[in-house]
This record gives structure tokens, C-alpha cells and sequence, in this order.
């Protein structure tokens, strides 16, 4: 039973580095952060019902995920091969479209969920 309390433990431990790395080292995690504070700030300052928030947090967390599987590719690619090769190329492209499929998905769930909020706020004359 201790063992497998320190395999997870040590699992654990595995996940949060890479997860503080990613926090460290790539710019775009972090650019997500920021909009995912946003998000949840506007959340609560709008006082949007439960689903919506959930949506809105499965929304950040679909992005975060996505950002890490493309980093993890990346580095996974990078590692196979340092010289051009076309399958590297698609390997990378494939995984940066996952990226600005979901990032532009988060946007319009954004859009759908904030906007009944928003627009009463701006007065157009």
C-alpha cells in the first residue's frame, strides 16, 4: 500500500513540474493564464450562472490541456529529429492547429456566454 501511495506520490510530483514548467518556459501558456483569469474574473463580476462558468472553466481547461499536448509534441519532434523533415513539419503544424481550433473555439464560447452580458452595458445612440 506505501508504495503505491508514493508512486502516486511521486506522480503528483512529476505533474506539477510540468505544469510550473510550462508556466516558466513558454510564453502562450502564460498568455492563457491571463485570459483565463479574465474569463473567470468577468465570471464573477457578471455574476454568470453555474453552467456558464463551467463551461467557461472546461473551456480554460480544454485550453491549457491543448497547449500542453503542443508543447509536449514539439519537444517530442525536436527530440526525434534537429534537422527539416517533412513529417516533423506536419507533426508541429497538425498540433498548432489543434491549437487555434480550440483557441478560437474559447473565444466564441466567450462570445455567446458574455455578450447577453455586455451589450445591455454599451449604450449606442
Amino acid at each position: 500500500m506505501l508504495k503505491a501511495l508514493r508512486k502516486h506520490h511521486i506522480s503528483f510530483q512529476n505533474a506539477f513540474a510540468g505544469i510550473l514548467w510550462a508556466i516558466r518556459t513558454q510564453p502562450n501558456f502564460r498568455v492563457h493564464l491571463v485570459c483565463s483569469f479574465i474569463a473567470l474574473s468577468l465570471g464573477l463580476y457578471f455574476h454568470i450562472t453555474t453552467v456558464e462558468m463551467t463551461i467557461i472553466v472546461f473551456t480554460i481547461l480544454l485550453g491549457l490541456a491543448g497547449e500542453m499536448i503542443n508543447t509536449a509534441i514539439e519537444s517530442v519532434t525536436d527530440l526525434v529529429t534537429t534537422e527539416w523533415r517533412e513529417q516533423a513539419k506536419i507533426a508541429k503544424d497538425v498540433s498548432a492547429g489543434m491549437m487555434l481550433l480550440i483557441a478560437t473555439g474559447a473565444v466564441v464560447v466567450a462570445v455567446f456566454i458574455f455578450s447577453p452580458y455586455i451589450f445591455p452595458l454599451v449604450h449606442i445612440n
